[in-house]
């Protein structure tokens, strides 16, 4: 047969119905759609949870109960595959407000680094940590009527008012929740009391990182004090991103999909078998009804895989945390899978198909 005879052929027996080619694509689309979404739903619930986490700052660690070079602690940023944020601070005096006499307040002083790190959860890339004033929590700023700009007036003298950082009482270290952060040099001849660092992924190498900042003492040892702590022990310290997101229960999405794929390309041809047994003793080639079946298969799982994965788009789109082509192209796979497993059953199906089993065909429809 030519092959504009073929294609016109299979295209008369998707319009006539022959086919089932609407109920097919239906069940590819489905099928496509719902595994595909639970895969992209797990992503997205996984990538949530890590940005919750880093949100909340359960990534970030400190180093305590020693002395801490500050300017070490500033730069550990510097070193290959370290952290994304790193800051020395130490407790300052207590601060008397005109406002309220009587009432102290906390204050700390901290690097730019570490000033930096508290800031860097605001969402806003703009924002820079200006050292030319302190910084408060907006709790504190809410209560004082303060705003950027602002002076703060107190008992120990008046500063002006840098920054407002957020501190929620997510379960991390409620020290800064209502406090005053004063930035100072890192080398200015005073150690510094803790040295944070945040790093995402979490690693274990930020902890011989933290424990290298800390000023070895006059008997050439750490004090046995020493020790990292996770800032906010509201979480879970031993979580694995990386383990999670490959332990996940949709990662045989793809597999799954496959079976269910085979299974519907094999029923697409097996329901017609006694029409191509008939067809080949007609005199149509072996080759050119495996072309026609393709052409069908093709169509309607084609069009159908599309769809689905134009779904999958949307929806990673409108849903996905940070990252929405990295989740889309793991929620693909199950579609794109289904679809290769139903154009591969049905050549294969096709394939098994022989003249010889036409009268048995007959006598068993």
């Amino acid at each position: 047969m030519r092959l504009g005879s073929v294609l016109s052929e299979a295209m008369r027996n998707i319009a006539a119905g022959t086919s089932r080619a609407f109920l097919l694509f239906l069940a590819v689309l489905l099928f496509g759609g719902l595994l595909g979404g639970y895969e992209a739903m797990t992503v997205m619930a996984l990538e949530q949870e890590a940005a919750t986490r880093i949100h909340a700052d359960a990534d970030v660690k400190s180093v305590v109960g020693g002395s801490v070079d500050g300017v070490t602690c500033d730069r550990l940023t510097e070193v290959d595959g370290g952290p994304s944020a790193s800051g020395a601070m130490r407790a300052g005096p207590q601060i008397v407000p005109k406002s309220t006499p009587g009432r102290d307040i906390a204050s700390y002083e901290v690097t730019s680094g570490m000033l930096a790190l508290a800031i860097a959860g605001e969402g806003d890339p703009t924002l820079a940590a200006d050292a030319g004033g302190v910084w408060m929590s907006s709790v504190m700023a809410d209560d004082f009527g303060l705003t950027v700009g602002s002076r703060f007036e107190t008992e120990q003298g008046t500063s002006t008012v840098a920054g407002v950082f957020d501190w929620p009482n997510d379960g991390r270290d409620t020290r800064f929740a209502y406090a005053v952060l004063a930035p100072v040099s890192a080398d200015d001849g005073r150690t510094f009391e803790e040295c944070w660092a945040k790093q995402w992924p979490v690693s274990d190498e930020t902890d011989g990182l933290l424990y290298s900042t800390v000023i070895i003492t006059e008997q050439g040892a750490q004090s046995t004090s020493v020790g990292v702590t996770q800032i906010n022990k509201g979480f879970d310290s031993r979580y694995d991103a990386t383990g999670g997101y490959l332990t996940r229960m949709t990662r045989w999405m793809p597999l799954i999909a496959l079976a269910v794929g085979v299974l519907l390309g094999a029923v697409s041809v097996r329901r017609r078998r006694l029409e191509y047994a008939g067809a080949l003793h007609s005199g149509q080639t072996k080759g050119a009804q495996l072309f026609g079946i393709a052409v069908e298969t093709v169509l309607w799982a084609g069009l159908a895989t599309a769809a689905s994965c134009s779904l999958l788009a949307a929806v990673c789109v409108r849903l996905a945390a940070s990252d929405p082509l990295m989740v889309l192209a793991a929620a693909i796979r199950t579609p794109l899978a289904l679809f290769a497993g139903t154009v591969c059953a049905a050549l294969v199906s096709g394939l098994l198909i022989r003249e010889s089993q036409l009268f048995r065909y007959f006598k068993n429809r």
